[in-house]
């Protein structure tokens, strides 16, 4: 494996670390939000809207550690051979 070709997969490990590392903040902070909803009356739920807006910016973060493709070097080689 090359230097690159090994920059590329620790790359994608961090990515999926990170994730799960989110995912975990996420979980434990919503149920933090959840009970204290549910500890002050139970109004509206107030807390779905955070669980809402962080929850697609996780879905993107998620898929980009899973699904996102490396940048490789031929497709860097053949972009600058475009000259611009």
């Amino acid at each position: 494996m090359t230097d690159s070709g090994r920059q590329v997969a620790v790359q994608r490990l961090k990515a999926k670390r990170d994730f799960r590392m989110h995912l975990g903040a996420y979980v434990i902070v919503n149920l933090m939000l959840v009970g204290i909803w549910a500890f002050s009356g139970a109004g509206a739920f107030w807390p779905g809207w955070v669980i809402l807006f962080w929850g697609v910016g996780l879905a993107f973060n998620g898929w980009w550690a899973f699904f996102g493709q490396p940048i490789l070097d031929s497709e860097i080689d053949r972009e600058m051979g475009k000259g611009g």
